[in-house]
Order: structure tokens, then sequence, then C-alpha cells
């Protein structure tokens, strides 16, 4: 019995996610040895086979998703799609790049709307991602719910600096005051410019521009 050992160790045995791994449980691909004290599972590590269970697991993907606002951080994106890369590399994982030119806020980016509905449609195994952030300035938490419910694995590297988070967010910020300010007082008015330009100054020294 000593040689048993807990789902969280089996996991990382098997460099999966321990959801991952009572997935393959549930759909026959491995078996716990017996239940301990309290109903946890134990494994034999001499009959854990990574390579059978990968194989064998589905033809779901390993999607990489990258993210910046603006053109001008484009260095940035390929920065992260090289975090990406290489992590994903490094695991023997066969993995796909998505990535995104636009705010946090906007829920309708092309690569994002694209890796939702592949999560939905089931086609996705595993996602992998550098920062949390990278997938919605605020939601994302809906995202890893998704991924729950769909028995995605999420990897988040969080690896090196986020980086000019706060210019980022003032940003994502002054996108959202000048669409509301805009409806509000009409897009050329006195008052909608003064705004803006009031925006912009404090959007400036946060930055440093």
């Amino acid at each position: 019995m000593d040689r048993l050992i807990t789902i969280s160790k089996a996991a990382k045995l098997l460099g999966v996610s321990i959801s991952t791994l009572r997935r393959w449980e549930k759909e026959g691909k491995l078996s716990s040895e017996n239940r301990h004290t309290g109903g946890h599972r134990r494994y034999d590590p001499t009959k854990l086979q990574p390579e059978t269970c990968r194989l064998s697991s589905d033809c779901r993907k390993t999607i990489a998703y990258a993210r910046v606002n603006s053109r001008d951080q484009k260095k940035d994106l390929e920065r992260q799609k090289e975090l990406l890369e290489l992590y994903c590399a490094s695991q023997g994982w066969t993995y796909e790049i998505m990535s995104d030119l636009g705010s946090g806020m906007n829920y309708y980016k092309k690569g994002l709307t694209r890796l939702l509905n592949d999560m939905l449609a089931g086609k996705i195994n595993r996602l992998v991602i550098t920062h949390k952030d990278r997938l919605l300035r605020f939601g994302a938490e809906l995202v890893f719910a998704i991924c729950e419910a769909k028995e995605v694995e999420f990897v988040i590297l969080n690896k090196g600096e986020e980086g000019k988070f706060e210019e980022e967010l003032a940003k994502d910020v002054l996108e959202i005051i000048t669409v509301f300010s805009a409806r509000l007082y009409g897009s050329r008015s006195r008052k909608n410019q003064k705004l803006l330009e009031g925006m912009k100054r404090v959007v400036d020294d946060v930055t440093g521009t």
C-alpha cells in the first residue's frame, strides 16, 4: 500500500491536471487502485503510462492564446508567443497559437471568439496563457468556468513581468469613457471633447507619454 500515490502526485507524474486525470478515469483509460480513508483516490505509479493516456485521450487540441491592446505592442505580442511556444514544446504538446490585437474590455475579438467557440464545441483539450488578464481584463473567471465545464485544462505561466499594466488599464478605461460620453453628449459635442481631452491627459500622466 505504501507504493500508492495521491491523485495530485499522479497528475504531476503524468504531466496533466487533476481534472484531466479524473476525466481519463471516467473514460476508462486508467483506474485508481482503491479509495483511501475518506474516499480519496490512490494510484500505483508503476501502472501509470503517460504515452498511452495521451495518445488515446482524444483529438482535442492545445491552444496557446496571446493578446495585447494595440499594434504598438506587437513586440510584446511576439514575446508572449515565444514564451507559449517554448513552454508547449517543452511539454511535448501539439499546439496552436491564437492571438488578438485588441482591448481587454472587448469581448468580441476574433481570436477570443474562435477560442470560445472551439471550447464550447469540445475541440480544445488545454488552454495555455502567460497571464490571466490576457484573456479579458475583467471576466477571465467566466472563461475558466467554461474550461471546468468542458473539462479543458488551463495553464497560466505567469513568467516574467506583466509590464505596463497601468498603461493598458488606463487605455481600456479611456475606451469605455469614449463610447459612453459619445452616446451621452454626441461624438462632436464640445462637452464630449473636453471630457476626452481631460481623460487623455490622465492617460498620458499614467503612461509617461
